[in-house]
C-alpha cells in the first residue's frame, strides 16, 4: 500500500520500495520508515560560529552531525555530495541517540547541531537526540532551510535553543526554479520558531544575477524586520559555483558590502557578511552606542567584552544566548 509523508510541505505519496523526494524517508511494506535513524554520514566538532551563529554561545564548539538526503534539491548546494546521496550508497556510522550527548561532552562541547544537510528529513533522529542532549544540559541547534509543516516543527521546537535558517531568497520563483520548493512554508517557520523562544538567526545566500538585487534584498530586510524583529542577526553569505550552477561567477564582496547597508538601512541591527573576509563584518557591535562587543576573525574570537549579556559601556542588553 502507497503511504502519505507529512512531515514536509511536498506531502510525498511513496509506493512500496520506493522513498520520497528525500532519498530516506522510504516505503517499506506499507509503513513509512527514516532508513538514516541512528546513522550519521557527518559528524565533526565545529566552533559555533561556523554554523553561523553569532549571537549563541560565541567562542564554544559544537558537537555537529547529519545524516544523509535533504527535502530541497538547490542547484547550488555546497553539500551536494551527501544532501543528494542515496543513503544506500553512503557510508555512515552508529550513533544512537543515547550515546550523542555521552560524545559531545566528551569534546568539550556545550550544544549539538544537527546540520550539514537538513535535520528536517532526519527528523526523528534529530528530535531523539535533541531530547537525550537536553536531559545532559547540553543545547540543541538547527541549521535548516526550514522546509516543515508546523505540526512537527511545533514539537521539534520544544527542545531547540537555536536555529539558522536559511532563507535563500525573498521570490516564490527562485524557490521553484532553484531549490524546487516554495517560499511562504519557510516564512512560517521562521515566524513559528521564533514565536516558541527559539533564537533565530538568518542566512541569505546571495547568488550573482539571482538573488542580489537591492529590491529583493530589500524586500527580505523589511520582512525579517516587521516578523521576526529588528534584533534578528542577518548573515549575507558569498556564493561559490558548486554542483548545478559552476557557470556563475562569485558574489563580488561589493554585493555584500552593499547588501549589509541595504540592511542597516531597513533597521536591522546586527548584520553580518559571510564565506569573506571583510572590515567588520563578523564583529558584533551594541545597536544603540555601536560599542565592538565581539571581536572576530573567521570563526575566532579575538575578544568578547559584553557584560552578563549587556554593552559595558550603555549597558544595552544585547539579544541572544550569551551564556
Amino acid at each position: 500500500m502507497t503511504v502519505r509523508c507529512e512531515l514536509c510541505p511536498k506531502f510525498c505519496v511513496i509506493e512500496p520500495g520506493q522513498s520520497g523526494e528525500c532519498r530516506i524517508r522510504v516505503n517499506v511494506d506499507g509503513k513509512l520508515c527514516a532508513v538514516t535513524y541512528g546513522f550519521p554520514s557527518a559528524v565533526h566538532v565545529d566552533p559555533v560560529e561556523k554554523k553561523p551563529l553569532n549571537h549563541f554561545l560565541p567562542g564554544t564548539s559544537i558537537y555537529s552531525l547529519a545524516t544523509v538526503g535533504c527535502n530541497l534539491h538547490c542547484k547550488n548546494c555546497q553539500n551536494w555530495e551527501i544532501s543528494q546521496c542515496n543513503p544506500e550508497d553512503a557510508s555512515a556510522m552508529r550513533l544512537p541517540p543515547d550515546r550523542l550527548p555521552q560524545l559531545a561532552k566528551r569534546h568539550g562541547c556545550k550544544s549539538v547541531a544537527y546540520t550539514y544537510t537538513d535535520p528536517i528529513v532526519y527528523y526523528e533522529y534529530a528530535l531523539d537526540c535533541s531530547i537525550k542532549a537536553r536531559e545532559l544540559g547540553l543545547r540543541n541547534v538547527l541549521v535548516t532551510a526550514g522546509y516543515i509543516n508546523p505540526a512537527p516543527l511545533r514539537e521539534l521546537c520544544k527542545y531547540v535553543d537555536a536555529a539558522n535558517i536559511d532563507l535563500k531568497a525573498f521570490s516564490d520563483k527562485f524557490y521553484r526554479e532553484v531549490c524546487s520548493a516554495t517560499l511562504k512554508p519557510v516564512l512560517d517557520t521562521l515566524v513559528t520558531a521564533r514565536s516558541m523562544g527559539v533564537l533565530v538567526e538568518v542566512t541569505n545566500l546571495l547568488i550573482p544575477t539571482l538573488n542580489d538585487g537591492d529590491t529583493d534584498i530589500r524586500n527580505l530586510c523589511n520582512w525579517i524586520k516587521r516578523n521576526l524583529g529588528a534584533e534578528t542577526p542577518i548573515h549575507f553569505s558569498r556564493f561559490f559555483p558548486r554542483y548545478k550552477m559552476r557557470h556563475l561567477p562569485s558574489t563580488p564582496p561589493e554585493t555584500l558590502e552593499r547588501a549589509r547597508q541595504i540592511a542597516v538601512a531597513s533597521g536591522l541591527q546586527h548584520v553580518y557578511a559571510g564565506n569573506v573576509f571583510m572590515r567588520d563584518a563578523s564583529n558584533t557591535r551594541c545597536p544603540s552606542c555601536h560599542e565592538l562587543l565581539v571581536e572576530r576573525v573567521g570563526y575566532r574570537i579575538l575578544a568578547n567584552n559584553l557584560d552578563d549579556g549587556k554593552c559595558p559601556k550603555c549597558r544595552k542588553e544585547i539579544h541572544g544566548v550569551w551564556k
